[in-house]
C-alpha cells in the first residue's frame, strides 16, 4: 500500500467448512491500518437432511455471528446484479477459499489489489475442485496449501506462498481439511501484509517444481468399489471419501459403505468375504481388505465383526453383485 495507515477493504468468499478459519483469521486479526472485512460470499443455502431443510452453508452461518453482511448470487453470470453489488462495497482485495462458484475475468478485475486464493495443494500439482481428496487418493505422503493469485483460468494463477504438510496414513479428507484449512489461515495471515505492501513478487506456476495435474468434482459414483482394484487403492477410497461419497459396494442389492478397513496379504477372489486370523476381510485385485467399520443400509456405522455376529451370511458372500 502507497498509504501505511490505509485499512484495505475485503470482501471474502467461500463456502464449506475448510473456509470457515481462513474467514474467522481474516476477521480476528483485521484493524485499523491493516484490513477489514466488509462482506462475505458464499453457495445459496441448500436443502439437507431427511426433511430437506434449507441450510447455510458453514461460512454464512460464521458471518451471521459475526454481524457480517452477506451475499449469495446463484452465479456471476447467471445473476447479473451480483457483481455489481460485490463492487458496491469497493473491495481493495478479494480472499477466496473454497467458494465453489466461478468467478469471471469482471469479477477478478473489481478489486484493486487483485484476487487471493486459498488453495489446498502444492501448485501446480492438483489444480481443481478436490485437491485433498485426490491427493490421499494417489497415495501421497505430503500436500500442503499455495496462496496464489486468481485469473481467468482454472487456478492457474501465479503464487505468492506455499506451506507443506504431511499426509498421515490415517488421513480422512476431513482430518487433513482440518489441518489445512488451519495451515491456509496462518500463511495468508503471513502473506497478506506482504501483498498489501508491495513486498511481494508472484511466481508463475512454469517456474515451481512439480508437475501440472487436474482434479475435477468429485461424483457419487466415485466411491463405488471395484473390487479388481488393489486393496491399497480400495483403503485409500476409504479415506479419500470420507464424508461424501463414502467408498461403498451392494450386499444382497443393498448398498453397503466401509467407513474403516485395513489392507493385509492373502489372496481371495475379488469382492469375496472371507474369516481371517484378524476378522473379516474381502478379496480385492491385489491383496486382502479387512473390514474394520461398515455402514449396512438403513444403519448406523457399526463394527464389523459385531455386524457379522447378526448376519453369519454375510462371510462368503459376494460384494458388489446387484441381485
Amino acid at each position: 500500500m502507497t498509504e501505511a495507515k490505509r485499512t484495505a477493504r475485503i470482501v471474502f468468499m467461500g463456502t464449506p467448512d475448510f473456509a470457515v478459519p481462513v474467514l474467522a483469521t481474516l476477521q480476528e486479526s483485521g484493524g485499523e491500518g491493516t484490513w477489514q472485512v466488509v462482506a462475505v460470499a458464499t453457495q445459496p443455502d441448500r436443502a439437507a437432511g431427511r426433511g430437506k431443510k434449507l441450510t447455510p452453508s458453514p461460512v454464512k452461518q460464521y458471518a451471521q455471528q459475526a454481524g457480517l453482511p452477506v451475499l449469495q448470487p446463484r452465479g456471476f453470470r447467471k445473476d447479473p446484479r451480483a457483481a455489481e453489488q460485490l463492487a458496491a462495497y469497493a473491495p481493495d482485495l478479494l480472499v477466496v477459499a473454497a467458494y465453489g462458484l466461478i468467478l469471471p475475468e469482471t469479477v477478478l478485475q473489481i478489486p484493486t489489489y487483485g484476487s487471493i486464493n486459498v488453495h489446498a495443494s502444492l501448485l501446480p500439482a492438483y489444480r481443481g475442485a478436490s485437491p485433498i481428496a485426490a491427493a490421499i487418493l494417489d497415495g501421497l505422503d505430503e500436500t500442503g496449501v499455495s496462496i496464489m493469485l486468481m485469473d481467468a483460468g482454472m487456478d492457474t494463477g501465479p503464487v505468492l506462498a506455499q506451506a507443506r504438510q504431511p499426509i498421515r496414513p490415517d488421513d480422512t479428507t476431513v482430518s487433513l481439511s482440518a489441518r489445512l484449512a488451519e495451515q491456509g489461515a496462518h500463511t495468508l495471515l503471513q502473506t497478506l501484509p506482504k501483498w498489501l505492501a508491495g513486498e511481494l513478487a508472484p511466481v508463475a506456476q512454469d517456474e515451481l517444481p512439480g508437475d501440472v495435474s487436474i482434479c475435477r468434482l468429485i461424483r457419487k459414483e466415485d466411491g463405488r468399489i471395484d473390487w479388481r482394484l488393489p486393496a491399497e487403492r480400495i483403503e485409500r477410497m476409504t479415506r479419500a471419501y470420507a464424508p461424501w461419497p463414502s467408498a461403498y459396494t451392494s450386499w444382497r442389492g443393498q448398498p453397503l459403505k466401509i467407513a474403516e478397513a485395513v489392507v493385509e496379504a492373502g489372496d481371495a477372489e475379488p469382492g469375496r468375504v472371507l474369516w481371517t486370523e484378524t476378522g473379516i476381510a474381502v478379496g480385492a485385485g491385489k491383496g486382502l481388505l479387512r473390514l474394520v467399520r461398515i455402514q449396512p443400509a438403513g444403519k448406523r456405522v457399526m463394527d464389523a465383526a459385531a455386524f457379522v455376529n447378526g448376519a453369519p451370511d454375510f462371510v462368503g458372500a459376494l460384494l458388489g453383485e446387484e441381485a
